[in-house]
């Protein structure tokens, strides 16, 4: 597995892009609206190498507290120019009010991407990238408000001992969601999906990224995932509560979510 998101890494936005027709964006973009995080989360992305979620995150954030201020300015109508530019600058300095996303990924090529991207997009505040695997985390018990982890889990070795991990990084009142290719119900959508994942993505792979290897691997990946009611039992088995899931796309993919309590 390693080896395969060695290879895919400096490919890998351009593949998603075309393995989705874009439309991993769309269900990125759900998954941090469905976390809604508000100003001082702590969040720990696992494998999140090339920054998606945590780049999203720190937009929906600096968004929430643009909005917390001119509500507070709005509040304020006696204030003067001066008291108004000075409380602006003060908030605007510190546009994340305390949230933080940590990046965490086994994969060091997959984290240089990540990197680069932050660099050029301009990321910086309340961000750290962080070598590390899912099943054994480098962080202390209850350490943080979220943990998300889009398209990674299926390629964990021991899925269950990266739940147990997430439970126990996991704040108590913490939350844990999962983005995840999962199965589709309706038999002709099914075997259209089918189709399209064996006979077209490998060939996508080969041609953008030149590697068939890798992206017949990572469908196959798809397919041994477990469906969704199976992976709802595993995050319940891990300790989690409340735990449900939202398909997106006929359950191309799903969003599964617990707490820990």
């Amino acid at each position: 597995v390693y080896q395969v998101f060695e290879s895919v890494a400096k490919k890998y936005d351009v593949m998603n892009d075309s393995m989705t027709l874009g439309i991993h964006r769309v269900w990125k973009d759900i998954l941090v609206h469905k976390m809604n995080p508000s100003p001082g989360t702590l969040l720990l992305d696992v494998a999140g190498g090339t920054g998606d979620i945590a780049f999203r995150f720190i937009n929906y954030v600096r968004a929430s507290r643009e909005r917390q201020l001119q509500r507070k300015l709005r509040h304020h109508q006696n204030l003067s120019w001066q008291e108004i530019s000075e409380s602006y600058q003060e908030d605007k300095s510190n546009s994340l009010g305390d949230s933080q996303v940590v990046v965490c990924d086994i994969n060091k090529e997959m984290l240089k991407v990540g990197k680069q991207k932050a660099q050029h997009l301009g990321y910086s505040a309340g961000l750290s990238w962080v070598l590390g695997n899912a099943e054994e985390l480098p962080f202390d018990d209850d350490k943080f408000d979220v943990y998300t982890i889009a398209f990674g889990i299926r390629n964990v070795t021991r899925i269950d001992l990266a739940l147990q991990e997430a439970y126990r990084v996991l704040k108590p009142g913490g939350r844990f969601l999962c983005l995840e290719f999962s199965h589709v119900s309706n038999p002709l959508l099914s075997r259209l999906y089918d189709l399209y994942s064996f006979q077209v993505i490998p060939v996508l792979g080969e041609v953008i990224a030149g590697d068939w290897k890798s992206y017949q691997y990572l469908v196959e990946s798809i397919r041994r995932f477990p469906p969704q009611e199976e992976f709802k039992a595993m995050i319940e088995d891990a300790g989690f509560f409340k735990v449900d899931y939202q398909n997106l796309n006929f359950g191309i993919v799903a969003i599964h979510s617990g707490f820990k309590l």
